[in-house]
């Protein structure tokens, strides 16, 4: 069946307006060009109508914004030469952030139906503030706190005192456990945040394993990806600092710590009892060994194999990692020797190679 392109379909996405002109370029932090153009909602730059408004972060879509039938776009005061005429255009240093905004106004998230699901199982010394929602088949321990406006999504399971503060979003099939959650935390379905870290002694050729005794702390507005894990602290506990955003499928060991502000992206791991200072930003698939520290602002590149500190403001890649400018540099060199090595063998087989070469 051949379904055409909708952005914010319908059937998935709750949808408010018309927004007028002057309403959208306020949401975007902008002032309206003259005109009394009511939008009806948001579309790419391809798509979009002329009762649709699109934007322009990446220069590489010069062209499409030439093409494009939109009745207004979000671009940088830099390309307004490039609107064309039939477009208004809504000026924003920062695109980007500027779109985010207006398509949250088109597209709000769904408002909280409050109560509790007659399948749900609560436990009688729970506490859930009357305001907030509790999906089907939620599983509610023993004197765990559920704060105002919290969204609890269907079949997750909040174990014995965990604590949730306002507005925070649990998605489906979600575990937590031995867990103390900010206000406006969101974690999507499937993750599992709290259980056992992994530790071990060995006795005698056999492993012992180590009784986990701390918790998992995630301050304000922390974000955690679905099917991502966060493992419960040994003694210490593992925090994610304010603010923080995981990307699906990411390890967190025990005992980490996370700062303020911190990104790590899609398959990143994490080992024990290392930490990550504040704003740090991890690539795909990157692992680190454990008791590490990572300083302010680094950035780790995709695959790098972190075994030792990173300095604060360092770019770092490559397994092991290191500096980035020394990884390419050796590259560059690796390059130019097989190129050499290239050249002579070719050279040996035509028989040209000469003694000086």
């Amino acid at each position: 069946m051949d379904w055409p392109p909708i952005a914010g379909d319908p059937r998935f996405f709750r949808r408010s307006g018309p927004h007028s002109l002057a309403t959208v370029a306020a949401v975007a932090g902008s002032t309206a060009p003259p005109g009394d153009l009511m939008l009806t909602g948001v579309a790419p730059l391809q798509t979009a109508g002329p009762d649709e408004i699109s934007f322009l972060d990446n220069r590489k879509y010069v062209t499409a914004l030439s093409q494009t039938s939109a009745g207004a776009v979000i671009l940088h005061p830099e390309l307004l030469e490039k609107v064309p005429s039939g477009t208004r255009p809504i000026l924003a240093s920062e695109p980007y952030v500027a779109w985010a905004r207006v398509a949250a106004l088109f597209h709000p998230l769904p408002p909280i139906v409050a109560g509790v699901h007659p399948s749900a199982v609560v436990a009688a010394d729970a506490k859930i503030e009357p305001s907030a929602e509790v999906g089907p088949f939620v599983v509610i321990g023993s004197r765990a706190q559920v704060g105002p406006r919290c969204r609890i999504g269907a079949g997750a399971v909040l174990g014995e005192s965990v604590v949730l503060g306002a507005d925070c979003r649990i998605g489906e099939h979600v575990s937590l456990s031995h867990a103390l959650l900010g206000d406006r935390v969101v974690v999507y379905p499937g993750a599992r945040i709290g259980q056992d870290g992994f530790g071990f002694a060995m006795d005698r050729g056999a492993f012992l394993s180590v009784p986990q005794l701390g918790r998992v702390i995630l301050e304000d507005d922390v974000e955690v990806g679905a099917n991502t894990t966060i493992d419960r602290g040994s003694l210490h506990d593992t925090r994610i600092g304010a603010g923080s955003r995981l990307d699906n499928l990411v390890q967190i060991g025990h005992n980490v710590r996370l700062g303020r502000g911190c990104v790590i992206v899609a398959l990143a791991g994490i080992s024990g009892s290392t930490i990550l200072e504040d704003h740090v930003m991890v690539a795909g698939q990157a692992g680190f060994a454990g008791h590490l520290r990572i300083g302010r602002r680094a950035r780790i590149g995709a695959q790098a194999g972190v075994m030792s500190d990173v300095a604060e403001g360092a770019d770092v890649v490559g397994s092991p990692a290191q500096p980035a400018r020394e990884f390419f540099r050796h590259v560059a060199v690796l390059r130019r020797l097989v190129r050499e090595a290239t050249a002579k063998r070719s050279k040996r087989a035509a028989g040209t190679e000469t003694d000086t070469d």
